[in-house]
């Protein structure tokens, strides 16, 4: 934030406005884990480009669920599927985790 953005106050910032405030606060606080649910929603282009790359060199525990397709496959190295009858979970980039056969036959008797 730069100028008179900076004095502005939480109730008043929008959604993207907000979620860039967060990411500034987790950075500084050095965490070892980090959870999101959809970190990209509300973010304009650059700002997600800037995540993605944050999030690619994060070298602790990530946990996140993303329907962000770019995060998806730079990001994780370990994909969990979670269904009604239980869960598929492989270290596999998410790409081969959606096209590996074995997984295929195992989310037909997960849902």
């Amino acid at each position: 934030f730069s100028g008179d953005n900076a004095k502005k106050e939480v109730p008043v910032l929008s959604g993207g406005e907000k979620a860039r405030a967060m990411f500034s606060k987790m950075m500084l606080e050095e965490a070892n884990a980090l959870i999101f649910d959809e970190p990209t929603d509300h973010l304009d282009l650059e700002a997600i480009s800037a995540l993605n790359t944050a999030l690619e060199t994060f070298p602790e525990c990530l946990i996140f669920t993303s329907h962000d397709f770019q995060i998806l496959n730079t990001v994780p190295n370990r994909v969990i599927e979670v269904g009604p009858k239980g869960m598929i979970a492989r270290h596999a980039t998410f790409d081969d985790f959606m096209q590996n056969e074995k997984v295929k036959s195992l989310r037909e008797t997960l849902y």
